[in-house]
């Protein structure tokens, strides 16, 4: 098997991608941290690792954006969501409407995201030594600079992760130029200050197909039970070994997934999925509409959809509902959500009016195709809670959002009415 390397565009961003294998089943690899798809081909530890794999599925590879043979992408490249939606593109690019997605390291965040995002195009979900928050921890900047890309740093970074390959001079310069031809400094610094900032706790629970979470060793032991417990019905399983990096190590991992897809019932039946909700509100519309009178209110009541509307369409959301001076819409993702909002403050604006729109993602229940349920009534909550001209978030928007360039400002906790015990809020800054 040899790799042809090829790009589809997620706008002007080119994603690189090869698909190896004619199985009847689609699998696609999610990367880990950095990846490079002719370096990796090369290497005999991903080589053999990827044809077992392709043995039994149609393999499908890609390099996320900024590392690689891939586009850098400019700002927010890093976005769990930003790099969410370069992954569906290439699975559009070739063809599949549904596939196993497998996910390893950092890489499983993303992973899981997509799988309770679009359940409708995944059959199963594997993880494999999946960390679901970051914890906050960042390297120093200057010393990242200076270091990477060293034998020195990718030395260290070994002892830390993989002493097995630490025992070899050979694979110690391998992953040394893997992490050079990877990403750059900039680029591997970025990845890293969203790793440590995202948290997908909250989501895992929202996971609705077949799911498998794998661990190797002691040290994620306690965040892949934690996950497994999180997912409902969840299998664990551990791998034999040590090493916390290293997916190819466990080349059992192939018939651990190949044992999985074929013993559950694949794809998602439910009704309900992880959404992003958006909820508007005109500030001192009644006083306004009573100041105006009925024919200049209406009039410019019609402006103000039109305005959101446009905007909507544009950042593709979803509108659900219209009461009044007010929109319900939702997203696939909370950072277009908060660029939308944006938009629509921006918008409103210059027609003098003030705005307060919540956002927050969430499980949705589906019923007759219309979004309900707890999130819903949180998303309008926070609303309700926002200031005039303000965009207010939850927790979990904040925690999805890292890497995607957006500030966002503290507010403290709030209790949201009707919605059970206190919520975390932040204001996206000016």
């Amino acid at each position: 098997m040899q790799p042809d390397v090829r790009y589809a565009r997620n706008g002007d961003v080119a994603i690189a991608y090869h698909v190896v294998g004619d199985g009847d089943r689609d699998l696609v690899h999610v990367p880990e941290y950095v990846s490079n798809l002719v370096h990796d081909w090369e290497s005999p530890y991903w080589r053999e690792f990827y044809e077992r794999f392709a043995r039994s599925f149609r393999l499908i590879l890609f390099d996320k954006r900024g590392t690689g043979v891939s586009d850098r992408g400019g700002a927010g490249f890093a976005a769990l969501e930003t790099r969410m939606e370069d992954m569906r593109t290439v699975l559009d690019a070739v063809g599949s409407d549904s596939a196993v997605v497998f996910g390893a390291h950092e890489g499983g965040q993303m992973a899981a995201l997509y799988a309770a995002t679009y359940p409708e195009r995944v059959d199963a979900l594997v993880l494999f030594q999946l960390t679901a928050h970051g914890g906050g921890a960042r390297s120093d900047w200057r010393g990242w600079l200076r270091e990477w890309g060293t034998q020195e740093f990718a030395d260290q970074l070994l002892a830390a992760i993989c002493p097995t390959l630490l025992r070899s001079e050979r694979d110690r310069l391998w992953f040394a130029n893997r992490l050079r031809v990877g990403a750059s400094p900039e680029i591997g610094y970025a990845l890293n200050v969203m790793y440590s900032e995202s948290d997908v706790r909250a989501v895992l629970p929202t996971i609705q197909v077949p799911s498998l979470v794998l661990y190797r060793g002691p040290a994620l032991e306690k965040e892949a039970r934690e996950a497994a417990g999180g997912i409902p019905n969840a299998r664990l399983q551990r791998m034999e070994g040590t090493d916390e990096w290293g997916t190819f190590l466990s080349p059992e991992i192939v018939d651990e997934v190949e044992r999985f897809v074929e013993s559950v019932h694949l794809g998602s039946t439910s009704d309900s999925v992880l959404a992003t909700v958006l909820f508007t509100d005109l500030v001192g519309s009644s006083a306004l509409a009573a100041q105006l009178g009925d024919r200049r209110w209406a009039e410019l009541v019609e402006r103000h959809h039109a305005v959101v509307r446009r905007q909507l369409r544009l950042f593709r959301g979803t509108e659900i509902d219209t009461a009044g001076d007010g929109f319900f819409a939702t997203f696939d993702g909370p950072a277009r959500a908060i660029r939308c909002a944006c938009a629509i403050r921006g918008a409103l604006d210059e027609l003098e009016l003030a705005v307060r729109i919540g956002i927050h993602t969430g499980e949705c229940a589906l019923v007759e195709g219309k979004p309900s349920g707890i999130a819903v009534s949180t998303g309008a909550r926070v609303a309700a809670t926002a200031e005039a001209g303000e965009v207010l978030v939850s927790q979990t928007v904040k925690d999805l959002v890292a890497g995607s360039g957006i500030e966002l400002e503290g507010r403290g906790e709030r209790e949201l009415q009707g919605v059970p015990g206190t919520w975390r809020l932040f204001a996206v800054a000016d």
